[in-house]
């Protein structure tokens, strides 16, 4: 089966986005599109990202909001607190704070497309 190369609707390159390179200490370039400007609560952010072929993200703490990681095309690796897991279209990645993660694009042509939907972290009390 051949995975669809054609740009998501939620990656579109002629929409306003930014572009982060070596993200975090990875390899290669990450196109980020902001899909709400002022989510609603508790949501603190709502991104479509696209990672170049053989482009990796670098491993990071999530410190201020859980978030999850949404595969929508292509296929890779994710590393969550040095445990990894096959990552592609259907993919869901949870993470809390304090948890470490990082991304890893397997094709050497086709980028990995991704969703991360961030929020405030429900505190104990």
């Amino acid at each position: 089966m051949t995975e669809p190369t054609e740009p998501s609707p939620l990656c579109d390159r002629n929409l306003p986005h930014d572009t982060r390179s070596e993200l975090f200490g990875g390899t290669g370039s990450v196109r980020v599109w902001a899909l709400s400007s002022d989510p609603a609560l508790p949501f603190t952010a709502v991104l479509a990202c696209e990672l170049e072929a053989g482009g990796s993200v670098g491993a990071h703490v999530q410190e201020q909001f859980p978030e999850l990681v949404i595969g929508l095309s292509g296929s890779g690796r994710t590393r969550v607190d040095g445990v990894a897991a096959a990552f592609a279209a259907g993919s869901v990645v949870e993470l809390g704070r304090g948890q470490t993660l990082s991304i890893v694009n397997a094709s050497s042509d086709a980028p990995l497309r991704y969703l991360i939907i961030k929020a405030q972290a429900l505190d104990a009390k």
